[in-house]
């Protein structure tokens, strides 16, 4: 079923006004087949390419079908949580929001969106007052739960985005503690989007969806079409030189560079920002706030390069994206797929290269086989690759060590959304440095990881006062030598067994 326009779907007057005023007359083909079903209220499990238009496809009939209970009333109770949508990112889940707040102002339904990463109690007032519509990363929604601030038992209609990437971050755990939470599957309506699928994605739908209706406008695990994709075969140490000629040359702005892990999305932005390029990162390590104002910063055409993880493949829209750059490809090839997603949405056109090191020919070649044809070899125009790695000779010898890095923190991890990366974020920059000689008992692997965040610019270390450091030497070599219940290792003395004893007051 395909349509010409939003009023032949069955939408209310107030819903089409708001779709109307926000520049949408034609539905796209997942909006199309997939609205018509969820207003039926049938389960669904829908697959579309990333960028054809998903949020509006389950956004628009909910509000159609919560509409009947919008009210005024200042009480909470009247307010009760009646549509729970799930998105594995804090981006995704802002994003998500924004849309459904803007298809919804003139129905007088409530949303709001909480996410970790900020202050808890920030959120706590306005969940606590009752909203219709709630969409929520799922650590965050079980620190709310925990918080007795969400009561899940009146869902209506839950809603899981991007259902592979929340396998990929490890949250079935935390979907399966929520779950047990809401209404009988029966009870309630259930929609699963994705832009790829799997054999796990179809377990969690025997789980989660009763009796779905399968709804894929495009073959499984496809890019966009409209998505230019080419590869630029080069050493690994000429990359960030083929980065900024390619920039420089064609002088562009608004490019999306995807690498593998957190300490070397920081790393090359600081190495561009030396080019002369306008440079930022975002990653699982920033805070939410940075994290916005470098989105902010590159959606307004501010800065020539964002450098990011994958906690960027899903969430980010932005209009007229020129190019995409795979600095690294991805390990799994699924996520080639959400990261080239980024340009070419809404039908508009679109470009996306990979820069493919030696080492990398078996990713490029995973992920030919999931595109089920061959991407391009191309050259930039005045770009020697051999003289560049040779001006290099740094950044190869850091990019020797690049494998076992991104071997130790698989961005699956390391931009995981939990409530508990998020307790530990803050703590983990801020506490003080180790000493200059490490201990011990300090592994190799730890003290390469210090050394990391060290060098990390994001994560400053603050350095411990030089009389502050020979006292705790001190007390390490001498507090507790020899002590047997500590088998022999030197552990600093418990402040209460320094106090001295009071002097008696002497008789008169």
């Amino acid at each position: 079923m395909s349509t010409s326009s939003f009023d032949e779907l069955g939408l209310s007057p107030e819903i089409l006004r708001a779709v109307a005023e926000s520049g949408y007359t034609t539905p796209t083909p997942i909006q199309s087949q997939a609205i018509p079903v969820v207003l039926a209220g049938l389960d669904v499990m829908g697959g579309a390419q990333t960028g054809t238009g998903k949020t509006a496809g389950f956004g628009l009939p909910i509000l159609h079908r919560l509409q009947p209970s919008a009210n005024t009333s200042p009480s909470p109770a009247r307010h009760p949580v009646r549509a729970l949508i799930l998105a594995p990112t804090r981006e995704l889940a802002i994003q998500v929001e924004q849309a459904i707040k803007e298809y919804g102002k003139y129905t007088g339904l409530r949303s709001t969106c909480v996410f970790g990463g900020v202050d808890i109690k920030q959120q706590l007032p306005i969940v606590r007052a009752g909203v219709e519509i709630l969409v929520a990363t799922p650590g965050r929604l079980l620190d709310h739960i925990e918080h007795k601030s969400v009561n899940l038992s009146q869902v209506e209609i839950f809603v899981l985005d991007e259902a592979d990437r929340m396998l990929d971050m490890g949250f079935i755990p935390d979907i399966k503690r929520i779950m047990a939470l809401l209404p009988a599957t029966a009870k309630r309506q259930n929609l699963l989007f994705s832009a790829t699928f799997s054999g796990e994605i179809k377990k969690l739908a025997d789980q989660l969806l009763n009796e779905p209706q399968l709804i894929e406008v495009a073959r499984r695990n496809t890019a966009a079409e409209t998505v230019t994709q080419a590869v630029y075969k080069c050493p690994q140490e000429a990359k960030r030189a083929l980065l900024a000629q390619l920039v420089t040359s064609r002088n562009l702005w608004q490019v999306l560079c995807f690498v593998r892990t957190k300490h070397g999305a920081s790393r090359l932005a600081r190495q561009l920002e030396k080019d002369g390029l306008a440079t930022s990162a975002i990653h699982g390590d920033k805070t939410q706030l940075a994290r916005l104002d470098a989105l902010t910063a590159f959606k307004e055409g501010k800065l020539q390069v964002l450098v990011a993880t994958d906690v960027a493949a899903r969430g980010l829209d932005i209009d007229d994206l020129p190019l995409v750059v795979n600095y690294e490809l991805p390990h799994v090839p699924e996520d080639y797929i959400h990261r080239i997603g980024r340009t070419g949405r809404a039908g508009a056109s679109g470009e996306a290269v990979s820069f493919v090191a030696p080492e990398e020919e078996k990713y490029l070649a995973d992920i030919e086989r999931l595109l089920r044809k061959k991407v391009d070899v191309v050259r930039l125009e005045g770009f020697d690759p051999t003289a560049a790695a040779a001006r290099a000779p740094l950044t190869r010898a850091r990019a020797a060590r690049a494998p076992r890095a991104a071997d130790r923190e698989s961005p699956r991890v390391a931009d995981r959304e939990s409530p508990r990366m998020v307790e530990r974020e803050a703590p983990r920059r801020e506490r003080p440095a180790a000493a200059s000689r490490p201990t011990p008992a300090r592994s190799a692997r730890e003290q390469e990881r210090e050394d990391a965040y060290a060098l990390n610019p994001d994560q400053p270390l603050p350095a411990r006062p030089a009389a502050a450091s020979a006292d705790a030497a001190s007390a390490l070599e001498h507090g507790h030598r020899g002590r047997g219940q500590h088998g022999g290792k030197a552990r600093p003395i418990p402040a209460l067994l320094m106090k001295r004893k009071a002097p008696e007051p002497q008789s008169a």
